[in-house]
């Protein structure tokens, strides 16, 4: 998974959560603070002076944050090898506590996802999903201090990480972040609690998506996703719509894959990002839904693993579907938002026909 300033969701954790992690019987030590190491000095020291804020403090704040060994443990990705299952990873999500959940949220909010939709065109279902996933519709926001999490993970990153300098870049950047949205919203660093990665609120958007794309939807003068699930709702969809979301278009088709086992490699090296038309997968051997033989532009040929004992699932992602992976970069994490979002949209009562109007007096 790529990191993006934009937006990293604390689902970190959901775009590994289709494989289990093995399980640890190692204690973990106790968290200590990180202490004035130089290049968390020089972090302090050079944020300090670009923002016009006390260096001292901030080096003292920063000094005293904790280092914590299970968000280590956390960040690191699933062990080599483990088996994918996208039908256990979909069962966490589709169930019917949380669509009880989500359907509830939004009879609740209906006015404001209608009102989200119209503006950005993303629909009601994908907001709902999204949040649904994240949070379990606010019920589930993460209990870590984010600024013990971000400083962990911007000064002590686990170097046992296969990409540990540029996810100890992406950290300190969305520390500097996470520093800057407490000052401008009169927050208090040492108390605002998220997830191992540092994401808040109901949407979980990591400090930088907060300050770039959040929205005051609710109207009320200032933007809350920690307690306001009306700007949550309002910042989901520009979140989406700022990175591509096309209204009116699907998230993905049906698809046979070829039988040759070139071709099909060279369809799925893209990954999730949309590369082939129709044609070309028609001329490739592959077989798209006649839906799909109709969609004017790029799709990606995405596989889903079902475990060792079942085939996996192949589709394609659209466009839409690339931009719901930009909230997670995984194929598994977009596909759980998308069926959530369906789930509870087929679980809502019917729409009441418009009342007939009256007849004329005869």
């Amino acid at each position: 998974m790529k990191f993006r300033p934009a937006l990293l969701v604390a689902s970190l954790l959901l775009a590994t959560a289709a494989h289990a992690k093995p399980h640890r019987a190692k204690p973990l030590p106790a968290p200590e603070p990180l202490g004035p190491r130089p290049a968390l000095v020089a972090f302090a020291d050079e944020l300090a002076s670009a923002q016009q804020w006390d260096a001292a403090a901030l080096r003292e704040q920063l000094s005293q944050a904790l280092d914590l060994p299970r968000v280590k443990q956390l960040i690191l990705p699933a062990a080599v090898g483990t088996a994918k299952n996208w039908t256990a990873y979909r069962d966490r999500f589709i169930e019917p506590k949380r669509l009880e959940a989500g359907a509830a949220f939004w009879a609740e909010h209906e006015a404001a996802l209608a009102r989200a939709e119209s503006r950005y065109g993303v629909p009601a279902e994908v907001i709902v999903g999204i949040i649904g996933v994240e949070t379990f519709y606010g019920r589930i926001t993460g209990g870590f201090k984010v600024l013990d999490a971000l400083a962990t993970l911007a000064f002590d990153f686990p170097t046992e990480h296969p990409r540990a300098a540029d996810r100890q870049a992406f950290f300190r950047s969305e520390l500097a972040e996470f520093l800057k949205l407490c000052r401008e919203n009169g927050l208090d660093p040492a108390e605002v609690r998220g997830s191992y990665a540092g994401a808040l609120g109901w949407p979980q958007f990591m400090p930088g998506s907060w300050r770039q794309h959040a929205v005051d939807f609710d109207g009320d003068g200032h933007i809350d996703l920690m307690a306001s699930p009306v700007d949550a709702i309002g910042s989901v969809a520009h979140y989406l719509a700022a990175y591509g979301w096309k209204p009116g278009e699907t998230t993905h088709y049906t698809v046979q894959l070829p039988a040759d086992r070139r071709e099909r490699a060279r369809l799925l090296a893209p990954d999730i990002k949309p590369s082939f038309t129709a044609a070309e997968l028609a001329a490739a051997g592959a077989r798209p839904s006649d839906a799909a033989r109709e969609h004017d532009g790029l799709m990606a040929v995405i596989e889903l693993q079902n475990g060792p004992k079942k085939p996996p699932t192949v589709l394609l992602g659209t466009q839409n579907f690339w931009v719901v992976t930009r909230y997670n970069w995984s194929a598994y994490y977009a596909l759980a938002v998308i069926e959530l979002g369906r789930a509870v949209k087929a679980k809502r009562p019917p729409a009441m026909p418009a009342a007939a109007a009256p007849s004329a007096p005869g």
